[in-house]
Formats: C-alpha cells, sequence, structure tokens
C-alpha cells in the first residue's frame, strides 16, 4: 500500500585474494570487498506469506522469478524446506533461509511475512559471493523489520548456516564475514577457527587488487568443490587414527595448524585417491557437518590435506610481503610485491594440482598475467573462492587513486582479448571496494506505490 514502509539493506561480493578454501580447515583468509553490491528491499505483510521477487540486469533469466512460501513453512526441516524450495528456485534459499534459521536457532518465535525484492548487483556464478552478498542483505533487512539485534559475527554464522543448510552448499564462513565486516580498500583478515577476526590489512599504496570474471560459472553446490572438502576432512581423519604409523596430533583439528615440515614428514601415509566406501569401512565418519561421503566416488585425498596446509604459510607470506611493500625503500617495494604475486601463483597452482578445482579459461589469465609480469604492472592472481571456474584475483600497480596506471591497464586489456580465444568470452573486469553490511544501516523509506 503506497505509503508504507519498505526496508532497505546492502551488502557488498568479495575478492578472495589469498586463503581461499582452506578456510575450512582453519586457514587465516585476506579478503577484499569489491564496489558491486546487493539489496534487498523488503515490505512486511501480516498474511503469514513471504513472496520474493529477482530484479535487475544482473539476475540474468532469473529477471522477475518470483518464488513464494508461507512462513511457517520455514519451521520445518532444514532438508523438507529445500524440497520444498526445489532446484528451480533454488535462489530463493539464500533468502528465506532467513526465516528458518532464526527460528531454528531460537532468535525468534515469530517473524511476519513479508514481499521482498532482491537487486543483485554482485555477478551471479563468478565466485565473488553473490550467495552471501544476498545472504548477509537478507538477513539483514529481516532482522530489521523483526526488531533483532545482531553483531558482525553473528550476523555472518546465521548467514552461513543458511547456505550450508537450506541452499545446502558447503561453504566456509569467510564470505559471510567478509561480506559483514569488510571495510573500503583495506583487507578483512579472519582466522577461520571458527572466525577469529584478527582485523583489516591496508593495501600499499598505489596498488589496486581487481578481478577478471573467466565467464565459467563457479557454484559452491557443485560437486567438485564439496568432494574435495570431504576429501581434506577424511584426510585429517586418517591422520587423527594413525594409518600406517603413529597418531599425528592436528592441534585444535585444523590442518592448517599442521607445519609444513610435520605435514611432509606423514603426507606419504595418506593415500593420493580413495573410494568412499573404503574409507567408511576403515573409518566410519570424516567429521564434517556440511558434507557427507560417497560411497562410490573417488576422492583426492592427499592433494585435498595437503592444500591447508600449505596455503597457511602462503598466506602469512603475501600478508608480510604487503607490510614491507607499504613501509620500505623503492627497491625492497619491488621485491615484496614480487613475493606477494608468487604466493598467489603457488595458490592457484594448489588449486589446480592439489585439489583439481582449476579451470582452463581461469589458468589461461592466470597464465597471461606471469607472462605480463611486473615490467607491464602486473604482480601476482590466482582463481578465487571455491574455484571450477569463477573470478581471477590480480594485483596490480596503480595510481595515487587505485586507479591501474596506464602500462597496467594496457596490459589488462590485451589479457581480456587474448583470454577470450580460450572462452569465447572477454573477461569482465571487477574492481572497486565498498563497506560491509555492518557499515550500511538498513533504511526505511515509505512505498510511493
Amino acid at each position: 500500500m503506497p505509503g508504507s514502509p519498505i526496508t532497505f539493506a546492502t551488502a557488498p561480493g568479495r575478492l578472495d585474494v589469498i586463503g581461499g578454501i582452506a578456510d575450512y580447515s582453519g586457514a587465516t583468509v585476506l579478503e577484499a570487498t569489491i564496489g558491486q553490491r546487493t539489496v534487498v528491499a523488503m515490505h512486511r505483510r501480516d498474511d503469514g506469506h513471504i513472496r520474493v521477487t529477482t530484479v535487475g540486469p544482473e539476475a540474468g533469466d532469473l529477471d522477475g522469478a518470483t518464488f513464494e512460501i508461507p512462513v511457517d513453512a520455514t519451521r520445518a526441516p532444514a532438508s523438507r524446506l529445500r524440497e520444498r524450495i526445489g532446484m528451480a528456485s533454488r535462489w530463493a534459499a539464500y533468502v528465506v533461509g532467513a526465516w528458518h534459521v532464526l527460528f531454528t536457532e531460537g532468535i525468534a518465535s515469530d517473524l511476519p511475512g513479508a514481499d521482498v525484492a532482491i537487486d543483485g548487483g554482485v555477478p551471479l556464478g563468478a565466485g565473488v559471493a553473490s550467495s552471501a552478498a544476498l545472504e548477509v542483505a537478507s538477513m539483514r533487512a529481516l532482522c530489521a523489520i523483526a526488531g533483532i539485534s545482531l553483531d558482525g559475527l553473528q550476523l555472518a554464522a546465521l548467514c552461513q548456516m543458511v547456505e550450508q543448510r537450506v541452499a545446502g552448499a558447503p561453504c566456509g564462513i569467510m564470505d559471510q564475514v567478509t561480506c559483514a565486516l569488510g571495510e573500503a580498500g583495506r583487507l578483512l583478515e579472519l582466522r577461520c577457527q571458527p572466525h577469529d577476526l584478527l582485523g583489516h590489512v591496508s593495501v600499499p599504496a598505489r596498488v589496486a587488487i581487481l578481478g577478471l570474471d573467466s565467464g565459467v560459472k563457479h557454484a559452491v553446490g557443485g560437486e567438485r568443490y564439496p568432494r574435495v572438502r570431504a576429501a581434506a576432512f577424511m584426510g585429517r581423519e586418517i591422520l587423527r587414527r594413525g594409518a600406517s604409523g603413529g597418531a599425528v596430533d592436528v592441534p585444535g583439528g585444523h590442518l592448517c595448524n599442521l607445519s609444513p615440515r610435520a605435514f611432509a614428514a606423514v603426507a606419504t601415509r595418506l593415500p593420493r585417491r580413495m573410494r568412499g566406501k573404503d574409507f567408511l569401512e576403515q573409518y566410519g565418519d570424516h567429521h564434517d557437518p556440511a558434507t557427507v561421503i560417497d560411497p562410490a566416488i573417488e576422492y583426492p585425498v592427499r592433494g585435498a590435506t595437503t592444500h591447508p596446509v600449505t596455503e597457511q604459510g602462503r598466506v602469512t607470506r603475501f600478508r608480510h610481503a604487503l607490510l614491507v611493500a607499504s613501509t620500505t625503500s623503492a627497491t625492497a617495494r619491488a621485491n615484496a610485491l614480487a613475493s606477494a604475486g608468487r604466493q598467489m601463483f603457488g595458490a592457484h597452482r594448489s588449486y589446480s594440482r592439489n585439489c583439481g578445482l582449476g579451470a582452463p579459461e581461469t589458468d589461461r589469465i592466470v597464465e597471461l598475467v606471469r607472462a605480463a609480469g611486473p615490467a607491464q604492472g602486473l604482480h601476482g592472481a590466482k582463481i578465487t573462492g571455491g574455484g571450477s571456474g569463477g573470478t581471477v584475483a590480480v594485483l596490480a600497480d596503480a595510481n595515487d587513486d587505485g586507479t591501474l596506471t596506464d602500462w597496467a591497464a594496457e596490459a589488462v586489456e590485451r589479457i581480456r582479448v587474448a583470454a577470450s580465444a580460450v572462452s569465447g568470452r572477454v573477461p569482465r573486469i571487477i574492481s572497486g571496494s565498498g563497506p560491509g553490511a555492518m557499515a550500511v544501516p538498513p533504511f526505511t523509506r515509505p512505498w510511493a506505490g
């Protein structure tokens, strides 16, 4: 009805600079917000129904799609709610899941219905956390109209539950924390044990981090990411149970707490690949609440276990390199940026070789960045998020205002043209940075009709 209040909430997407899929193994991750944001508009309704509609060019084929469900139906067990939503409307799970989690976690006993409009400015399937941005913005809007107050980490943890339980994607928590608590122009530093916010790391002056979207759709809920996650937990369990040798202490239960030296001494105890059936018969459970082992699938146990152990060291070296690049002479700065780039290239290589989460299109972009090198203003690159397509993060030279230098911009354009020969698509540039959702309070405006 004209004049009735509409509440707006917004959250940015994120660019996984380094740490990536090691988050579920306790890694420290460094994450950037991007300039693109998702906006959720929510209008309270008192008939006990939720009606969700998507709008805008980023919605693609879903522009104008609508989903409706009674509020009471969101109280059902997550598996039943997921079945009711169905694969065709899976996008709506990221919104109506907010009702489910607030009910099942005992945060609310009664919630209103709502008309919800999603203007998703974060590119879908690009590996830049479009789902987390939608979850965070939806949860913020619902809590605003329901009078519920959450801090940023509470908000992120509840939104992770939405994605894991209702959307059925076995994500870590780094996306939700970044979308909620990221800061413009800085990297959020999060130790995922389970979610210790260590602060924000400044990007050196005259350095930019941008994304090149390969155009290959990434999905955390696809087959490869859950398989690699399950394999890492299988490897952890094999080490802890002492297969082919004494039991290995995994401090805190997080693979990232193992030193590379300690891991190297026992890595060969792990099978390179192992059928789910064989693991279940020998060990029974991998103790990961977000994935289920399929007896018929063969899992890349050794590689998936190796990645988080080695990734933690790359994150530490990358962070140190940024600090050095911010405070030292031109020569030391150049060396530090070269070191930061090596960590990104190493992370990308591990995604592909250890985890099998590469893609020809993203591999080609990384190869082109490496070939261009510092002489053309490009220092490093790696696939972001869950891999298997999506976006490549690039470390590049910038002007004082954060825009790319002429030489870096020219190199990026050459890479976009060359990469399109592999994919048939010119990679989209994802740039800019914005505040997380907690820095932009929800606001209410009367409906103009």
